[in-house]
């Protein structure tokens, strides 16, 4: 497993959702901006990861999760419903068999629609559904002279989390799936701060 420094980031944030028992008078509504990072796990087993990079019969195991880092910006209609654009970088989980390592680098960008619950103080809850255009590239090979495949597509993403405004700023946890292959489901736990303009 390896050791993330953008665990500590949820950590670092949820502290602040709570320091204001009442935010300042926010407005949510209009164009935003962020940036975060936290920690992703591919959700399948190693024979199935095996399959969607097509290591074959070969004698590995997975570790099967990284760090990500994401940026977004969206557009708030009302206190109700935003669309948001992002783009993740979603680490490299690694195919190892002895001292061979292939890493699979993955990252998606798309688009989703956002749906939103305001609470008091500024606080908000939100779920999200979306479509991701994806890429896995393998770097490597497992020592059998050939290199790993490479795979692309377009597929779905949803999440939920939640956002505390105050001011102009934002900053949210959530939790993201990326469902890009039967053999190869991501799942995301990010924290993030943004700029409502």
């Amino acid at each position: 497993m390896k050791l993330a420094p953008w665990l500590a980031l949820p950590a670092t944030l949820t502290p602040l959702l709570f320091a204001a028992p009442a935010a300042q008078a926010f407005d949510p509504e209009g164009l935003y901006l962020g940036i975060g990072g936290g920690y992703a796990k591919v959700q399948n087993s190693d024979s199935d990861v095996g399959d969607f990079a097509g290591a074959g019969n070969a004698n590995y195991h997975v570790d099967d999760d990284d760090s990500v880092i994401k940026a977004f910006v969206g557009y708030e209609y009302n206190p109700y419903f935003a669309t948001e654009a992002f783009y993740a970088d979603l680490g490299e989980p690694n195919l190892i068999q002895g001292g061979n390592v292939v890493d699979l680098e993955s990252r998606a960008y798309g688009l989703s629609l956002v749906g939103k619950l305001p609470l008091a103080a500024g606080f908000e809850l939100f779920a999200k559904a979306g479509l991701a255009k994806w890429d896995v590239d393998a770097k490597g090979n497992l020592g059998q002279g050939t290199d790993l495949d490479d795979n692309d597509g377009i597929d779905p993403v949803y999440g939920a989390g939640v956002q505390f405004g105050y001011d102009h700023l934002l900053v949210r946890t959530e939790y993201e799936r990326y469902d890009f292959d039967s053999d190869y489901q991501m799942d995301t736990v990010t924290a993030s701060v943004g700029w409502q303009f």
